[in-house]
């Protein structure tokens, strides 16, 4: 395709995702009450005593529903926007790698999902736990709803997106873009490298959520790691665990 049609692509599939977004936030604006109640259930029994939100500005109640809404919104339209960008690049695959697309699709999508579940159930009450108790001693935790919030929908969309990594490292070793043998041998720097990538992403500072991240992100890479050694193994070999890019294109040339 030309350059202009590219660009003509890119802004079609954009258009969609945009009103995609922008209906939804609409119809979901009015359940936000109902949504708010859900988003902070997690973390109600680590509250001060008998407090409950307060709206600390006159346009506090608009503007945070306002962002609730476009939260869930990018949530509920999360299959929406990863087909879009995947159906971009569709025409630029060769045919057989085409029948990945799908299985990619869903991956992605049902990894985003888990690890916003993995937040809301297991990561949010301890953080905010956490967080809450350095003011033992010195003050008393005022429930800002904006602020309380903020964190609780960075932190869904920090561990939504961190989960999408295994499997980039999946379809790196899996197409020897990486050899797995350099995964398998440097563990320890990818490790602090996860590490590092869990303070970034978190947006509270806190270790514990970090700690949570990190061990979920280490869990997971070792599983993407362990699905494709089998699968390069039942493909190429035993052999093909040593391979870069150079020599699994060599292979496909002699497939043909």
């Amino acid at each position: 395709m030309p350059l202009l049609d590219h660009l003509g692509e890119l802004r079609r599939r954009l258009t969609i995702v945009v009103l995609s977004l922008a209906v939804t936030a609409v119809v979901l604006y009015n359940a936000t009450p109902t949504i708010i109640d859900v988003l902070m259930d997690p973390i109600r029994s680590v509250l001060p005593d008998g407090s409950s939100l307060t709206v600390l500005t006159l346009l506090g109640g608009f503007t945070i529903r306002f962002k609730v809404a476009c939260f869930v919104a990018i949530i509920v339209c999360t299959p929406i926007i990863i087909w879009e960008v995947m159906a971009f690049f569709l025409p630029a695959l060769k045919e057989s790698e085409r029948r990945w697309v799908i299985p990619t699709v869903a991956a992605l999508v049902a990894l985003f999902f888990i690890g916003m579940l993995f937040c809301y159930f297991v990561a949010l009450r301890t953080a905010f736990g956490w967080m809450i108790d350095q003011t033992t001693g010195f003050a008393t935790a005022t429930v800002n709803a904006e602020d309380y919030l903020n964190i609780e929908m960075l932190l869904e969309i920090a561990f939504g997106i961190a989960f999408e990594i295994p499997l980039v490292i999946f379809y790196l070793s899996t197409l020897h873009l990486v050899p797995y043998r350099s995964f398998r041998e440097s563990w320890r720097y990818i490790y602090v490298g996860l590490l590092t990538l869990s303070g970034i992403v978190t947006p509270d500072a806190s270790p514990v959520t970090m700690v949570l991240l990190f061990a979920a992100l280490v869990f997971l890479y070792e599983i993407a790691l362990a699905v494709s050694r089998q699968i390069i193994i039942m493909r190429d070999g035993k052999e093909a665990l040593k391979w870069g890019r150079d020599e699994y294109a060599d292979r496909e040339l002699d497939d043909d």
